[in-house]
């Protein structure tokens, strides 16, 4: 007899070997110069429910460049495995071409190059033509969004969200979980809610003062003769990642034992397969769904990982699905018998150029931004050196925001969030105030000014490092490594936290960082209330107006071991 993880090992091995799980048979295509969008929605259709899912849009609703991480450290059981491989190692284990469309969606290498042979990704009236086509072929088809959806541009900043609700209202969405939308503020995420057509899922939110569940923690749907109960997971460090006093009511967590609880309700009430929508970041999603039994599939989110197959944990899959409107993951389960019995899965990229938009989302998409564009289209600048942000350590659009820190607040050390979002902008390109916007739109922008000692800035470094590097996933808290600037340092992952941060210099002198003197630090995205100064995207145009032309020197700063 095959035992069920048996089964479904082998369903992922077949739907690898018939094209139905990664990219398919891109890199043929690559050397035809022949991409066209039948080829890119080729599914062989199988069994009776289907999901798709898309998450980390962070308000793109246009085309846009977006380079993939070069550096992506995982720690303990998780060392150099997906999706902690980037590069010529990700082309290597996933059997991809350099050089070929996949390399170009999938990673770093040659980006500027493949660039221009394959263009912008992503765009949300290309999405709305792959979520039609899924339809027509598969009228039952869920569609689920996974958060981090209404935050990250200057249009979804300027109009609260709206933009994008009124955006994945009109694509049809049936469920959401949620981060960034918390950073909108209580009251604005509360009256959106109420507005949404659909349920706004977190089985992890609670009412602060009654620590009572505040949010619907799953949904239903009958798609296939099937029963399906979908469980929300937002988003579980909020009040440490983002600032607490924006919502105050709700408290949040992991909360795995109230998740294992959720699949036993819905397993009692029925259900034939358990999805659990999430924004925990793949990692923690990887150790949840190790520790809750009847979970069938986990659609995860949050850490931006576009992994070509799904990852395997017991009997759970873990389908991943990149940020930034750059793909689509559809995935087709044969529900049978109470159980999820078989899967094929494929991550469709959103190449603009090949997908023709949808007429309908592309005027809607237009009219949304047709009150902003002259601000949108405003050119601040140009640049001579490719513009991206992803990786674990640095980014050049936080080079260049360090930079306009170090000169327009006149700081010794400054320091930059290490967000994940933010849209590339490709060499010889205008900067726009758009572009701007797209790596530092947010509720609480304001660049301050003050004195740190350098024992407290170490205290800072160490701190961040333990949210990325500690070996348990579940104190993996935030996003990328906090971006300096006028300093630089030496980091030790394989070491515990408090020795992992070493040889603290400042630039402009080359001296150690004395621990008892002041230094002078600017920086924005504080969490803490009342915070002043100057919102961060008036002092990046500043800087950028100043010296026209932005060309930034490779990053030498931080010294990585351990690894």
């Amino acid at each position: 007899m095959i035992s069920r993880r048996e089964f479904l090992q082998a369903s992922v091995a077949a739907s690898a070997l018939y094209g139905a799980s990664g990219i398919g048979n891109w890199s043929k295509l690559a050397a035809q110069q022949a991409l066209t969008q039948d080829q890119l929605l080729q599914f062989d259709a199988f069994g009776n429910v289907t999901l798709v899912h898309i998450t980390d849009i962070h308000a793109q609703l246009k085309p846009i460049w977006f380079r993939e991480p070069e550096i992506n450290i995982g720690v303990g059981d998780v060392a150099g495995v997906p999706p902690h491989v980037t590069g010529a190692d990700f082309l290597k284990m996933f059997n991809l071409t350099p050089g070929s469309p996949e390399a170009y969606a999938l990673t770093y290498q040659d980006f500027s190059a493949l660039g221009k042979t394959y263009g912008k990704m992503g765009g949300m009236d290309r999405v709305a033509t792959v979520v039609n086509a899924i339809r027509a072929e598969r009228p039952e088809a869920i569609l689920l969004d996974g958060g981090d959806t209404w935050h990250g541009s200057m249009t979804s900043h300027m109009t609260k969200g709206q933009d994008v609700v009124n955006v994945m209202n009109k694509l049809g969405v049936e469920a959401m979980t949620s981060h960034w939308e918390w950073t909108l503020g209580t009251e604005r995420v509360k009256e959106i809610v109420e507005g949404l057509p659909f349920p706004f899922l977190g089985q992890n939110i609670f009412d602060a003062e009654w620590d009572e569940p505040a949010f619907e923690p799953y949904t239903w749907f009958e798609r296939g003769g099937a029963k399906i109960a979908v469980i929300g997971q937002a988003f579980p460090y909020m009040p440490i990642a983002n600032p607490g006093w924006m919502f105050p009511e709700y408290s949040f967590g992991i909360r795995a034992e109230r998740m294992q609880e959720m699949v036993d309700e819905v397993r009692a009430e029925g259900a034939d397969l358990v999805v659990v929508l999430s924004h925990n970041g793949f990692d923690v999603d990887r150790k949840m769904a190790g520790q809750v039994q009847g979970i069938d599939v986990v659609l995860t989110g949050h850490t931006h990982d576009a992994i070509p197959e799904p990852v395997l944990v017991g009997q759970t899959i873990l389908i991943a699905s990149g940020s930034h409107g750059k793909y689509i993951s559809r995935v087709d389960l044969d529900v049978r018998d109470g159980r999820m019995m078989g899967f094929r899965h494929k991550l469709i990229p959103i190449f603009s150029d090949v997908i023709t938009p949808d007429p309908e989302m592309a005027a809607l998409i237009d009219a949304e931004r047709a009150p902003f564009k002259d601000q949108l289209e405003e050119v601040i600048g140009k640049t001579e050196s490719l513009l991206y942000r992803r990786g674990n350590f640095n980014g050049t659009w936080d080079d260049l925001i360090c930079d306009a820190m170090l000169s327009e607040r006149d700081a010794e050390v400054v320091m930059s969030p290490g967000v994940r979002w933010g849209a590339s902008v490709m060499p010889g390109q205008d900067i726009t105030r758009e572009d701007i916007f797209n790596v530092t739109a947010m509720s609480y922008p304001n660049c301050y000014r003050t004195e740190m000692t350098g024992e407290f800035l170490n205290v800072i470094l160490e701190d961040v490092a333990d949210n990325l590097f500690n070996p348990d996933p579940y104190y993996q808290q935030g996003g990328d490594m906090v971006r300096v600037g006028g300093m630089g340092f030496a980091i030790d992952v394989s070491q515990p936290m408090g020795k992992r941060i070493s040889s603290m210099t400042l630039l402009k002198t080359n001296e150690a960082i004395d621990p008892a003197r002041n230094y002078v630090v600017a920086g924005w995205a504080s969490v803490n209330e009342g915070t002043e100064g100057p919102p961060i995207w008036d002092v990046v145009e500043s800087h950028i107006r100043k010296i026209g032309t932005v060309t930034l020197a490779p990053n030498t700063s931080v010294t990585v071991t351990g690894a």
